[in-house]
């Protein structure tokens, strides 16, 4: 740092160009990581520095504004310190104003959550930034309750946006609230209509989130919203951002140590109001007390140790448990819970007996609700669901398919059929091994159907197990136990499964519209189709169900939900995997090169990172069948 003597004034917009050169071509992290503390250290109690700092970067050109602003942002140890750098840069310069307020919050998403609370803390700290505080708030806002933007920017995008909403309200004081209550309202009841509507369970919790938050802000006498989720580290992370410290914001020229007497005589408020609550407990006399003691001591504890639970018998055949199942008298819950509990077994013991009444038994247990508060409730029926498909496939796979597209069903009860008919086909399509001992860790093909998972972690796993049961290995073990060969069960029922829930997805019904508002549950049936493909592998029907299912998937590739687009690209993996290359080649080649094509566009341009994964994985594996296909000689 240079001084000139003698009080002459001097203009240091060369140096404001030279510091904008600098930054702009690639040595923003260079120069700023050396002149940031510096600044920082003489800014301190120097107002005359203060004032030379703010004329440097208000003199770099409009051009390099943006790299040298985001560079003090990015290297501020706090939002008092960026105050002191750069003053009302943000009032005077409008391309300043439009990096700060626009490109840094609306437009990029790639910046840490340190960097959100400088840039947020500098413009809540001065009077004149504090209208473009609000203005930034009521812009986040308005993105984070439009719906086209929660199905079309990516889930880091909208994390980004939530975490900034946060940070700007915990800044906010009550006058200004109370300006802006009812557009905090109407941007709070739009903003999580949309979000409980995607199909992302990630996105439904920040939506959940930021609810709380804003009703928690507008509402601080009356009832407030909330919600039942899973709370994780982002969810943590999120509701940590509404608690600043006052001290460190609201007074950012104070000096250090008087920084730090004022949060030290804030801290022990806390231990007091713990000594009043102990302090505050109402003490009884000692007469009262010993007589309370002494009114139980005449009373003997009875001796329960040889007390057994009283154990309800299970029916033993189908036909009570159906009687039990379908009875309303309130004296047979016992017994209706032990019937749950024993169903399955007793249905993969009698598969004659259920056989009989196999269709009758599976409609009772879709339409099953629980009487009691037993544990495990939905897995049990579940299982039982499995047990009825397992033992009588076709007939039951009948019933299941039509009820799916019928009227008068709940979204969950028709996520459950398809569910069922998933694990059913997985026993069904997995070899049954006989030996001595049992190898618990066999891998069965399993993909996750639920939202919630990262789909392309799955499908690696699929094409890994794929990968390992192509490769030959020469083990010499001799304690390893023969596995006897058993046919494919689910070879002659494949297309039972699968035709019957492809054929109507376009068609609409009264309460029930796939292609409309229900498309969480045409996420679900799309990622079925792709368990139900990949299961099929080395079956009759795997050619018919690849065409078909190449069709259904071009009908719907430019769906607007990203869960929906995840599925639609595992169903082309499970195609790649399980149809025959040769039948592929002879059968869907002009399909396959148009398929090519979109896959190349979804990998560019789509917005989702899992589905632009997907789209790779499933252009490598076309690649990889192309090589197959040259290295077959002539």
């Amino acid at each position: 740092v240079c001084f000139i003597p003698g009080g002459l004034d001097c203009s240091i917009s060369f140096i404001s160009h030279v510091l904008g050169k600098v930054c702009v071509h690639g040595w923003q992290k260079e120069i700023l990581g050396v002149l940031v503390p510096r600044l920082t250290d003489l800014t301190k109690s120097d107002c005359i520095w203060q004032r030379i700092c703010w004329q440097l970067v208000e003199c770099v050109p409009d051009r390099w504004m943006e790299a040298v602003v985001l560079g003090f942002v990015q290297r501020a140890p706090g939002a008092d310190v960026l105050s002191r750098l750069l003053g009302n840069l943000v009032v005077k310069n409008k391309k300043a104003q439009f990096v700060v307020a626009q490109k840094m919050l609306l437009l990029q998403y790639g910046h840490t959550t340190a960097v959100l609370q400088n840039l947020i803390g500098y413009l809540s700290l001065d009077s004149v930034r504090r209208t473009l505080l609000l203005r930034v708030l009521q812009e986040l806002l308005e993105t984070w309750s439009s719906s086209s933007a929660v199905k079309h920017s990516p889930a880091e995008q909208q994390l980004y946006i939530s975490k900034a909403i946060l940070i700007c309200l915990s800044h906010l004081k009550e006058p200004e609230i109370a300006s802006c209550r009812q557009e905090l309202l109407t941007s709070m009841m739009e903003g999580v209509k949309c979000h409980l509507e995607s199909s992302l369970p990630q996105l439904r919790r920040l939506g959940m989130v930021v609810a709380e938050s804003i009703s928690l802000y507008i509402n601080t006498e009356g009832s407030v919203l909330k919600f039942e989720y899973e709370e994780d580290d982002e969810t943590r992370e999120l509701k940590s951002l509404l608690v600043q410290t006052p001290s460190f914001y609201v007074v950012p020229s104070l000096p250090d140590d008087d920084r730090s007497e004022q949060a030290g005589a804030v801290l022990p408020l806390v231990p007091e109001s713990n000594e009043k609550s102990y302090t505050a407990a109402p003490v009884m006399p000692d007469e009262e007390s010993d007589a309370e003691l002494d009114s139980d001591d005449d009373l003997i504890p009875y001796d329960m140790s040889e007390d057994t639970e009283l154990k309800i018998k299970a029916p033993m055949y189908i036909r009570d448990c159906i009687e039990v199942l379908t009875g309303s008298r309130s004296e047979d819950v016992d017994k209706w819970e032990a019937t749950i509990k024993a169903l399955e077994s007793l249905v993969r013991r009698n598969p004659a007996a259920t056989r009989e009444v196999s269709v009758e038994l599976a409609k009772i247990l879709l339409h099953l609700e629980e009487k009691t508060c037993i544990e495990g409730f939905v897995e049990l029926r579940q299982r039982a669901q499995v047990a009825v498909l397992t033992t009588d496939p076709i007939p039951v796979a009948k019933y299941l398919t039509s009820q799916f597209y019928s009227l008068n069903y709940s979204l969950r009860q028709r996520m459950d059929i398809l569910d069922v008919l998933v694990l059913a086909a997985q026993e069904l399509s997995c070899p049954k091994f006989h030996g001595k001992t049992t190898n618990s860790d066999v891998q069965k093909p399993c993909i996750q159907l639920l939202p919630g998972s990262d789909s392309s972690k799955g499908w690696r796993r699929i094409v890994d197990e794929r990968i390992k049961s192509k490769t030959r290995r020469f083990d010499t073990n001799p304690s390893r136990v023969e596995l006897a060969s058993h046919p494919n069960e689910f070879n002659s029922v494949a297309g039972y499964f699968f035709f019957p829930l492809i054929q109507h997805f376009d068609r609409p019904l009264t309460t029930f519209d796939l292609l409309g508002e229900d498309h969480l549950v045409l996420g679900r049936l799309v990622h079925t189709l792709a368990v139900l493909m990949y299961l099929a592998v080395n079956t009759v029907a795997v050619t018919a169900m690849g065409k078909a299912l190449l069709e259904f998937v071009w009908t719907l590739r430019f769906h607007t939900d990203s869960y929906v687009r995840q599925g639609l690209l595992s169903c082309i993996s499970s195609l790649l995997l399980s149809v025959p290359t040769e039948r592929i080649l002879a059968d869907m080649t002009e399909e396959l090169l148009e398929t090519q094509s979109w896959l190349g566009d979804v990998m560019e341009k789509d917005p989702d990172g899992d589905c632009r994964r997907l789209a790779l994985q499933n252009l490598l594996l076309m690649e990889n069948l192309k090589k197959k296909l040259e290295a077959v000689p002539s």
